[in-house]
């Protein structure tokens, strides 16, 4: 298998390159911008599969497949949740989400194979994508409807902080310190707060950004995220996800 990894965080891409090689996959082309990787294109034979970052240091990656036609399948990499996941969906395409850990890795490769074998791999449709990843006029969620005992209790989105899991659960943290338990998963969750107010900075959080209250530097190049009133547990930024997030902030 012919494999080639495009991402501009190089400590990431090298990652990504020892996890494939343990299971038997070697990749000699890590790409790191959009520019760089029209050029190899233009150049090289194309390979059997890309794993594709979205955000390069240049530009989006869809800007690759704009200049050049390219027929390669494609392994998304993203730390673009709130974004994306609704795009991967109605596009049936592999991706993963940062950090990437090896059980999904194996599973993406594995769930490749099988299409490659049955020659049932759909075409991209990378504009319905880019359209998903950048539009701003998608409907979201303004309330969720909690139980409190024997009693149903709205929640308005601009009171939520955050949205976090803890034990097995998901809870929604308000600005009047209260949190209430809500019957769905951070996945599921995802599509229903609007990107441009709520940000996933790790596998367990959502914040809002009008709850910010301070960003430090923390160790790994991670940041830690003081809300205005949730103390409940830290809140770090995951180093995958600090250059989207800063980014999100503006």
């Amino acid at each position: 298998m012919n494999v080639i990894i495009i991402e501009d965080e190089q400590p990431s891409a090298r990652r990504l390159k020892r996890m494939l090689e343990k299971q038997n996959i070697i990749t000699n082309v890590l790409l790191h911008s959009v520019e760089a990787s029209i050029l190899w294109f233009k150049t090289n034979n194309h390979p059997d599969l890309i794993f594709l970052d979205i955000q390069l240091s240049d530009g989006l990656s869809f800007e690759i497949f704009e200049a050049v036609n390219i027929k390669s399948s494609v392994i998304f990499t993203t730390a673009y949740d709130t974004y994306a996941l609704q795009a991967f969906k109605l596009n049936s395409i592999q991706y993963l989400l940062k950090p990437i850990n090896e059980a999904e890795l194996t599973s993406a490769i594995a769930k490749y194979k099988t299409m490659t074998n049955i020659s049932s791999i759909n075409t991209i449709d990378f504009n319905a994508i880019k359209h998903v990843l950048t539009r701003g006029d998608c409907e979201h969620k303004t309330r969720f409807t909690v139980k409190v005992g024997q009693h149903i209790k709205l929640i308005n989105v601009s009171d939520i902080e955050c949205v976090y899991a803890q034990n097995k659960g998901v809870y929604l943290y308000t600005v009047h310190k209260s949190r209430y338990l809500i019957d769905r998963t951070l996945d599921d969750i995802c599509d229903d707060l609007n990107p441009k107010i709520f940000f996933r900075v790790n596998r367990k959080f959502f914040i809002n950004i009008n709850a910010i209250k301070n960003m430090v530097s923390f160790s790994n190049s991670r940041l830690k995220i003081v809300l205005n009133t949730f103390d409940e547990d830290e809140i770090i930024v995951a180093r995958e996800k600090v250059k989207a997030f800063k980014s999100w902030l503006g």
